[in-house]
């Protein structure tokens, strides 16, 4: 079978050099907003400063920061309320860091709240 299958379509059928730039073209921003998200930083901050951590744009922990002098390294107490500063200031962090990569990377992704036929967002197929 020679025939283009999708001359039956009308208007010549269907470019898939046109589409395959295409294609190449958006995976190159989006691997260029990737590397952006992972080069940005945000932070996190809980207790008045006491605990400060910060994370890359992709949600990797890259630096932790506690105030000297505001925990007992012997009490065990102290230690646990340590541990459960670090992982809120992590989860503070974290949701920045998710909110950036949602506006950096949702417009490559079909995201924004933008619809196509079918009520279906744009970037995503409506099966």
């Amino acid at each position: 079978m020679s025939q283009n299958p999708f001359d039956a379509l009308g208007g010549g059928g269907l470019d898939m050099n046109a589409l395959l730039q295409q294609a190449q073209q958006m995976q190159q921003q989006l691997q260029a907003a990737q590397e952006r998200l992972a080069d940005t930083t945000v932070q996190g901050t809980v207790a008045g400063g006491l605990v400060t951590v910060e994370v890359n744009g992709v949600g990797e922990l890259v630096k932790v920061d506690v105030k000297a002098g505001s925990f007992d390294g012997g009490d065990a107490d102290s230690l646990a309320d340590l541990g459960d500063l670090v992982v809120a200031a992590y989860r503070d962090a974290k949701s920045q860091a998710d909110a950036l990569a949602g506006e950096t990377l949702g417009p490559l992704a079909g995201g924004g709240g933008d619809e196509g036929p079918g009520g279906n967002p744009l970037g995503q197929l409506g099966f």
